[in-house]
């Protein structure tokens, strides 16, 4: 999901220090989180009968985007009640093998009180990515269940968040992907903290365990001062570099802010974004963040400098002007891509904000699009990618359609495009 300047969590360090650097695609969004990547020759037009390399029927629904590690592509999915890890070959898509991670039921509808999480119509528990480090696999679902796997399929350690911390508390179904730092896997959870109908709130919090036992490591309270649906948030942490030290960036609850994914110690914050429930995660490039306060409100670019709460001054532009209630932000090259739900994309100078251009794209959109090669890549809800080229002029480079609904973003290895629909994952390549 190549970059000017490419900010680099140890992690990254450690892939791109392997010879296969090049075609892994370890979690949500990359290698670094954000939706960039470095390889070139990715296909420019497909459809059904065109440019599909392959196609894998899904034995259930999900919203999470696979991940990719050498010939192994991971996916999760929900099928009725239970709950799926998948491992396919990269090769051709067969299914190496499948395992049942553990069971939940989704509950829909608008009527269900507050403290009793409901799942909006377009996902399900299938909705956090999955995360590998090449040697292990953590797979998250929305009931609770974070368990680990090695590539031959055994389950090392599982945990559920919800039996160890409180039954989740979050509006529209907990959606959070984990993220890899070292020897830790790190969790985040950003709830409805119910201090309006109850003496004792309901924390949000971050929580860290070892990658390969399980084990607690450490579990930090996440207290923004939020209320009642305005705490719920629904984005996956990014690590960035800063100063020679990584740190863990988190948005959600009307506040940015970051910890030192060692320890769980807060660095510095960002408050008074106010917004409402947060679904778009934080973007980082060039020493700025990038991110959306909930709701379609503002777009904020972010300079964080120095400790604590930061001043009203780290906020060095925004806009409220169509901004996405779902897609992530993704920058090439100096320039901010962005796409609402409803269609409208559009491109800023990503240190000014000032605006190069805004067009109306087919259908609406759900997943964070993918810049690579001098493209964005905006990915349809109802199966239609517009390929853009990634510069201040629009070009519209391609119209494509897949017969599938599309909400997980896309994923990048050796040259392919990774297309998680909700009856299939497509694996799209130049023939």
């Amino acid at each position: 999901m190549p970059r000017p300047s490419l900010l680099l969590s140890p992690l990254v360090l450690c892939l791109l220090a392997s010879p296969a650097a090049a075609g892994n695609w370890p979690q949500w969004r990359g290698p670094n989180g954000d939706g960039v990547s470095a390889e070139k020759g990715l296909p420019l037009h497909w459809a059904e009968d065109k440019n599909v390399l392959w196609k894998c029927p899904l034995p259930g629904d999900g919203a999470s985007t696979p991940a990719v590690w050498g010939d192994a592509v991971f996916v999760t999915c929900q099928k009725g009640e239970v709950l799926l890890l998948l491992k396919l070959r990269k090769a051709d898509g067969s299914v190496e093998w499948q395992r049942t991670v553990g069971s939940g039921t989704v509950r829909r509808g608008t009527t269900k009180p507050r403290g009793e999480q409901k799942f909006h119509n377009l996902h399900n528990l299938a909705s956090p990515s999955p995360v590998t480090d090449g040697q292990l696999v953590v797979a998250h679902f929305g009931n609770g269940d974070l368990a680990a796997y090695d590539f031959e399929g055994k389950q090392l350690w599982k945990r559920n968040l919800q039996k160890d911390f409180g039954d989740y508390t979050i509006w529209w179904g907990h959606a959070n992907s984990p993220v890899l730092y070292g020897d830790l896997v790190i969790s985040v959870c950003m709830q409805d903290s119910l201090a309006d109908l109850q003496e004792k709130a309901v924390d949000s919090y971050l929580v860290a365990h070892d990658k390969r036992t399980g084990e607690l490591r450490w579990k930090t309270p996440r207290d923004t001062g939020a209320k009642a649906e305005e705490c719920d948030a629904y984005t996956t942490p990014i690590l960035r570099q800063a100063d020679g030290k990584t740190e863990l960036v988190v948005m959600g609850g009307s506040r940015l802010d970051a910890y030192d994914p060692a320890t769980g110690k807060r660095l510095w914050y960002v408050p008074g974004l106010k917004g409402n429930r947060t679904i778009t995660g934080p973007t980082a490039a060039d020493g700025m963040i990038y991110a959306t306060c909930g709701m379609r409100r503002d777009l904020v670019a972010v300079r964080p400098q120095g400790t604590g709460e930061l001043p009203a001054s780290a906020v060095v532009w925004k806009t409220r002007d169509s901004t996405p209630d779902t897609p992530c932000p993704v920058v090439w090259q100096g320039l901010l891509f962005v796409v609402s739900d409803d269609g409208i994309a559009q491109c800023f100078d990503a240190k000014t904000g000032e605006a190069k251009w805004k067009e109306r794209l087919p259908g609406g959109c759900k997943a964070s699009p993918l810049a690579a090669d001098g493209r964005v890549y905006f990915v349809g809800l109802a199966g239609r990618f517009t390929v853009v080229s990634a510069s201040a002029a629009f070009e519209r480079l391609a119209d494509n359609r897949l017969d599938d609904e599309f909400i997980a973003s896309p994923a990048v290895s050796d040259g392919k495009l990774f297309l998680r629909g909700r009856k299939a994952l497509y694996c799209v390549g130049e023939r």
